[in-house]
């Protein structure tokens, strides 16, 4: 098995519902930052890559068609070029509304004080990944939001135009299709990890 989808979108892009989706065309795993959560052997791996060491991509990569969310989509250009036939796809939407989204799920959930050596781990790592391929203020509006822009135009300018997918939640599956030469289920698209969902299962944990 190898990587048919690479994502370059951050977190709440769609992510999640992206994962579901590509995971019913592919009928393969997608990784997703909650697989990291199952395979919390990867936290050194990506914190290594984060820190500039080499990361075998394939082997950490063995078992899924497609990555999607961060770690993986932080480290797009790294595994589009270890998966040279993956498409690359950039979930995308608008800025102000990712903000507000980041804002109110991941960005606490990332500051929340760890408890145990793996968190504290998989904090460390996250934020060596915000420091070299984000930004450290968090807090900051501003900053997120020029981070957030920053990254969009840097995938769509340094992706392969033959392998890049700009999409949108509200794209559904025609785009995702057409570049993976599938049928468009009929079903809709998936929703899942709304800004609720999120704050619901950080609670209950």
């Amino acid at each position: 098995m190898s990587l048919k989808v690479i994502g370059a979108g951050l977190g709440r892009t769609g992510t999640f519902s992206l994962k579901l989706a590509l995971e019913k065309l592919l009928g393969e795993p997608c990784y997703h930052m909650y697989e990291v959560f199952q395979n919390l052997d990867h936290v050194a791996l990506w914190h290594a890559a984060a820190r500039g060491e080499a990361v075998d991509w394939q082997a950490m990569m063995a078992g899924f068609g497609a990555a999607v969310d961060w770690p993986a989509s932080g480290f797009w250009e790294e595994l589009s070029a270890a998966f040279p036939d993956a498409i690359i796809v950039l979930s995308t939407r608008d800025a102000e509304k990712w903000w507000d989204s980041a804002h109110a799920t991941i960005f606490p959930s990332i500051k929340r004080e760890g408890d145990n050596d793996d968190r504290k781990a998989w904090q460390a790592m996250v934020f060596e990944m915000l420091d070299k391929r984000f930004t450290l203020e968090i807090e900051n509006k501003e900053a997120c939001i020029d981070a957030f822009k920053k990254h969009d135009a840097y995938v769509r300018s340094k992706a392969p135009s033959n392998r890049l997918v700009v999409w949108e939640a509200k794209d559904g599956w025609e785009p995702l299709c057409t570049a993976l030469g599938v049928p468009v289920p009929d079903e809709p698209f998936p929703v899942a990890n709304t800004k609720e969902e999120f704050l619901e299962r950080v609670k209950s944990h």
